[in-house]
């Protein structure tokens, strides 16, 4: 069973940075794919962030240029870099991890922008 914890949330202020991680324990295989996804009060989850089949990371055009994704295989760790942060980036995040044909989710870490 792969369970996913966030943490490095966090309030900060317009135009300061955040790095999120994301920490993977069970079995977590080299084709698997992570997915970071934001929501906030009484909207749907949305995708910000996705690694494709090939490896690549698609980004949300809301995030595009101020957020980075990346992961470390060795160490089952997912990072999200924002940088630039603006009040409408305020939201719970969620690390996904897509794994043969299931998906995995961990709690969520709050970021709050303050202006």
């Amino acid at each position: 069973q792969v369970q996913l914890v966030e943490s490095g949330g966090g309030l900060v202020q317009a135009g300061e940075s955040l790095r999120p991680s994301c920490a993977a324990s069970g079995t977590i295989f080299s084709n698997s794919r992570v997915a970071w996804y934001r929501q906030t009060p009484g909207q749907q989850r949305v995708w910000v962030a996705i690694q494709t089949g090939g490896g690549a990371i698609n980004y949300a055009d809301s995030v595009k240029g101020r957020f980075t994704a990346s992961r470390d295989i060795s160490k089952n760790m997912a990072f999200l870099q924002m940088n630039n942060l603006r009040p409408e980036d305020t939201a719970v995040y969620y690390c996904s991890l897509i794994q043969e044909d299931s998906v995995y989710w961990g709690q969520g870490t709050q970021v709050t922008v303050s202006t």
